[in-house]
């Protein structure tokens, strides 16, 4: 028998806006801390039930029903500790947060079965083994820089996702995009996958609720660096948002379409964004509540050097 600290118990509601998705749909968005493997698991076992009852995953949902988890947590899937160079910020008993640099990606994947954050994890910290998803309870791209949090305990990996769910974990990110603009504003745009690109996103009436507010921190003759302020995390939500609204991010690969040179031919800056060849997308700030000591803690992460290089060079030329 596990010890009780690997044991989880977890209630909640299926939400009306999932009517008529497949069970293991819906509860792969309500638990988004758990693999759909290991909620397919649970439910087969018995160990998660919905009003009672132990359906199958292909079952479609009211909205409505009542989930509830009582499981034990074994490790999951081969996740092999790699001794990967962290740059953490902050770390306790309860929480880990770090600064991810561009090119790292988060999660061992199609493409990715090694070399990953989670490696690093499991490395720096071998008890998260314990923990779903080795603690991690949010994403970065893999070459979006910044700040992210780590649950090290089960108490704490549940406090951090109810703050998620909740919206009071505050992110902030600065984003050179592309265009001017003269204020800040709010794009409001449900977002889900692409329909013929599975590896897009896109903005669809019938997909997640998704609010990106946005101000302006210093504008250039053809770009504006902005901050960005989440509501929600749906995957490449300010990518896919600051498109929509025509001005994508600089260096973009997914979203971004053509490089766009400023007018005027300036070689310099045409130079820097020809070699600038990720996003320009930096998790500036991270605001959560403790899940110990239920303090309000903030944590800044200085720009990458080639973000700042690039501004820089934009600065150097053109500003106002």
């Amino acid at each position: 028998m596990k010890s009780d600290q690997f044991r989880i118990h977890r209630e909640a509601v299926i939400p009306q806006e999932s009517a008529g998705q497949r069970l293991d749909q819906a509860l792969a968005t309500l638990f988004p801390e758990y693999s759909r493997a290991r909620l397919q698991r649970w439910l087969k076992a018995g160990m998660l039930v919905v009003d009672d009852t132990s359906p199958k995953g292909r079952t479609p949902v009211q909205g409505g029903e009542h989930i509830v988890i009582d499981a034990e947590l074994e490790q999951e899937g081969p996740v092999l500790a790699e001794s990967i160079p962290l740059d953490v910020v902050a770390e306790d008993d309860d929480v880990l947060v770090l600064n991810k640099p561009a090119g790292l990606v988060v999660h061992p994947g199609a493409g990715n079965p090694d070399g990953t954050l989670q490696n690093a994890l499991l490395h720096h910290a071998p008890s998260l083994a314990a923990i779903p998803r080795s603690g991690i309870v949010h994403r970065l791209d893999r070459d979006t820089t910044g700040l992210m949090v780590v649950a090290k305990t089960l108490t704490a990996h549940a406090a951090l996702v109810e703050q998620l769910q909740t919206r009071s974990m505050g992110r902030e990110y600065l984003a050179l995009v592309n265009g001017q603009f003269t204020a800040g504003g709010t794009v409001d745009a449900p977002l889900g996958r692409h329909p013929r690109d599975r590896l897009r996103m896109a903005v669809r009436n019938d997909g997640k609720p998704a609010v990106t507010h946005y101000r302006m921190v210093e504008r250039f003759a053809a770009h504006t660096l902005l901050r960005c302020k989440l509501e929600s995390g749906r995957t490449h939500q300010i990518r896919v948002h600051m498109a929509s609204i025509q001005h994508p991010i600089v260096g973009d690969p997914l979203y971004g379409g053509r490089l766009r040179l400023p007018p005027g031919g300036d070689e310099t800056i045409n130079q820097a964004l020809r070699s600038f060849s990720r996003q320009a997308l930096h998790a500036e700030a991270l605001t959560l509540i403790h899940p110990q000591t239920g303090e309000t803690c903030r944590w800044e992460a200085p720009m990458p050097a080639d973000f700042a290089q690039l501004l820089e060079v934009l600065r150097g030329v053109h500003s106002s």
